[in-house]
C-alpha cells in the first residue's frame, strides 16, 4: 500500500506543472528566479574551475619542484579544509544576513580574493626559489575563500525566497553543476596543448563578474514581495536538530556511495564494454542524467518532501548502481549509469530543500546548507584518500570498493525512506 501511495504521490508531482499556467509553475518571485540562474551559473563556472585546477595541477605542481605523489595529498588537504571552512561559511551567512546587503557583500568579497588566487597560480610558477612557498599559499587561499561559492548563494536563496518554491529554486540552482560536470571529461582534452594562464584566467574573470551579479540579488529580494526579511535567527529545537543531523549523515553516506561509483568504479565498469578513447563520451551520460532529473524533481520535493523523495532516490541509485555491476551490454551499462545520475540529482536538490527547509523558521538555513556541504567534501576526501592508499589496486578491497556504493545508497535509502513513511503516518494519525 505505501508503495502505491508513494507512486500516486509521485504522478501527480510530476503532472501537476503541467495542469498550471506557466507563471504558477515554481509560485517563485522573478527575483527568486533570477537568483536560482545566476547561482547555478555560479556553480557551472566553479565546478568549471575545479575541474582546470584539477587537470593543470600536476603540471603546476612539477613546475615548482613537488614530487607527482603530492599532488593526491594537495587534493585531499583541499578537501579536508573545505569540511570545516563550508560550515563555517554558513554560520557566518546566517549572522550577516540579518544586516541589509552584508551576506552579498561577504560572497563578492571572498569571491575577489579567491579569484585572485585562482588566477595567480600559474604565474606563481615563474618565481624561481619562491614559486613553491607562493604557490602553495595561493592554493590555501583560494580552497578557503572558495567556500563563499557554495553554502552562502544557496542560503540567500533559502532565506528570502518563499518556503514552497525552495525546492524547484534548488533544481535550477543544481544545472550549473550537472553541466558543468557532464562537460569535465572533454576538458581534459581540449586543453591539452593549451597554456594554463588562459583557462585560469578565463574562469576567474567569469566567475568574479557573475558573483558581482549576484550582488544585486540581495536588495532585490529585500525590496520584494515574498520575504523581505530573513527571519531572526533562534536556537532550533531538539526535534528539529535530529532530523538535520539525521540528514547530513545520511547525505554523508550517500556521498560516499557516489563518489566511490563515479570516482573508481565507472571507468573499469565502462571498459568491459568498450575502450580507453570513448570514456569521454561515456563518463557524462551519469551527468546528463543529473541534469536531467534536476529540474523536475523540484515538484515532486515540493509534494512529498525532501526525506521521503531522497530515501526513494537512495534505492533508485541502488538498483542501479547494482545494475552497472551485473549489466550484460553497453547499451544496459549506459541506461544504468543515466539512471544513476538521476538518483544522484534527486538527491542533492531534495537535500538542498530539506536542509532549506529544515533551517528557514530559525534562520539557520546557512548552518544546516554548511554542513551539508561539508559532507560531500568528507565524501570526496574518503575517496581520495582511498585512491591514495592505493586500495583500488589490492585484490582484497576490490570487493568493498565495488559493492560499497550499492550498500551505502540502500542503506542510507531504507533509513530515510523509514523514517519518511513514520512521520506521514504520524501526521495522518494526527489528522484523524
Amino acid at each position: 500500500m505505501t508503495l502505491l501511495w508513494f507512486a500516486h504521490e509521485i504522478t501527480k508531482a510530476i503532472m501537476q506543472p503541467f495542469a498550471v499556467k506557466e507563471a504558477d509553475m515554481s509560485g517563485a518571485d522573478p527575483a527568486a528566479r533570477t537568483a536560482a540562474l545566476f547561482i547555478a551559473v555560479l556553480q557551472f563556472i566553479f565546478a568549471l574551475g575545479w575541474t582546470v585546477y584539477v587537470i593543470y595541477l600536476p603540471q603546476l605542481a612539477a613546475r615548482v619542484g613537488l614530487p607527482p605523489g603530492i599532488v593526491v595529498i594537495i587534493l585531499m588537504v583541499d578537501q579536508a579544509v573545505f569540511t570545516f571552512t563550508d560550515t563555517l561559511m554558513g554560520i557566518a551567512a546566517d549572522r550577516m544576513s540579518a544586516i541589509a546587503g552584508r551576506l552579498s557583500n561577504m560572497v563578492v568579497w571572498l569571491t575577489m580574493i579567491s579569484c585572485a588566487a585562482f588566477l595567480l597560480m600559474p604565474f606563481a610558477t615563474e618565481l624561481g626559489a619562491n614559486a613553491k612557498p607562493v604557490f602553495l599559499t595561493l592554493i590555501a587561499v583560494w580552497v578557503v575563500t572558495s567556500s563563499a561559492l557554495r553554502a552562502p548563494p544557496l542560503a540567500l536563496l533559502g532565506k528570502f525566497a518563499a518556503k514552497p518554491t525552495v525546492p524547484f529554486l534548488a533544481g535550477m540552482s543544481m544545472l550549473g553543476l550537472g553541466l558543468a560536470s557532464a562537460i569535465s571529461p572533454y576538458l581534459g582534452v581540449v586543453l591539452r596543448n593549451i597554456d594554463p594562464r588562459i583557462p585560469f584566467a578565463v574562469s576567474s574573470v567569469t566567475l568574479l563578474v557573475t558573483a558581482l551579479a549576484i550582488s544585486s540579488i540581495e536588495h532585490r529580494f529585500r525590496q520584494g514581495r515574498l520575504n523581505p526579511t530573513p527571519p531572526v535567527r533562534m536556537p532550533m529545537p531538539k526535534s528539529r536538530k535530529a532530523v538535520a543531523l539525521m540528514l547530513i549523515t545520511a547525505v554523508l553516506v550517500l556521498a560516499i556511495g557516489y563518489q566511490f561509483h563515479t570516482g573508481i568504479n565507472s571507468a573499469p565498469l565502462f571498459l568491459r564494454f568498450a575502450k580507453q578513447p570513448d570514456l569521454e563520451w561515456l563518463l557524462p551520460v551519469y551527468w546528463i542524467g543529473f541534469s536531467i532529473a534536476s529540474w523536475p524533481i523540484g515538484f515532486v520535493t515540493k509534494r512529498l518532501g525532501g526525506i521521503l523523495v531522497i530515501g526513494a532516490a537512495g534505492l533508485l541509485g541502488a538498483g542501479a548502481v547494482f545494475a552497472t555491476e551485473t549489466a550484460a551490454s553497453l547499451n544496459a551499462m549506459i541506461a544504468m549509469q543515466f539512471t544513476a545520475g538521476a538518483a544522484w540529482g534527486c538527491i542533492i536538490v531534495s537535500a538542498i530543500a530539506a536542509a532549506t527547509a529544515l533551517g528557514k523558521q530559525t534562520g539557520h538555513e546557512g548552518t544546516i546548507l554548511g554542513l551539508l556541504f561539508s559532507s560531500l567534501a568528507l565524501a570526496t576526501f574518503t575517496r581520495l584518500a582511498a585512491v591514495a592508499g592505493g586500495l583500488s589496486g589490492v585484490s582484497t578491497y576490490q570487493a568493498l570498493l565495488q559493492w560499497m556504493p550499492v550498500v551505502c545508497w540502500a542503506m542510507a535509502g531504507l533509513a530515510l525512506l523509514a523514517i519518511a513513511v513514520a512521520e506521514l503516518r504520524k501526521q495522518q494519525t494526527a489528522n484523524d
